[in-house]
């Protein structure tokens, strides 16, 4: 008796395929960012990419500045490495390419855009324009 099987789709209306291939993308992205995780991430002020010294005060301004931006970038990367970890999650779940905010499916499109996205171009919009 012959077999009938039904086109196998995972999640959300990913294909086998699709899934892997943005999962891989996102495995990638989290081994670059970690892989630069001890020498660009600093901890606390006693880690300052400028040490403060006794100089002017445009100078003592110019190694705050410096400073301040260096702990930015160093959130900003461990905000980086927390998304791509919560889709690696979501994947693991079973929720990775649901809308977030509507239940609707993320297209594909936008996920290999941006395989991290939590919503729809629909709500990202109405997001941004809050």
């Amino acid at each position: 008796m012959p077999t009938f099987t039904f086109p196998s789709v995972i999640m959300n209306g990913l294909e086998p395929g699709q899934l892997a291939l943005l999962k891989a993308v996102l495995e990638q992205r989290l081994a670059d960012l970690a892989r630069h995780d001890g020498a660009e991430v600093l901890s606390g002020p006693r880690d300052l990419a400028v040490q403060e010294v006794e100089t002017s005060p445009a100078d003592k301004a110019t190694v705050r500045l410096l400073n301040d931006l260096a702990l930015e970038a160093a959130g900003h990367h461990m905000a980086q490495l927390r998304t791509l970890r919560q889709a690696l999650a979501r994947i693991e779940d079973g929720s990775y390419g649901e809308c977030e905010e509507c239940g609707n499916p993320i297209g594909f499109s936008r996920l290999q855009a941006r395989p991290e996205a939590r919503l729809c171009i629909a709500c990202q919009t109405r997001a941004e324009k809050r």
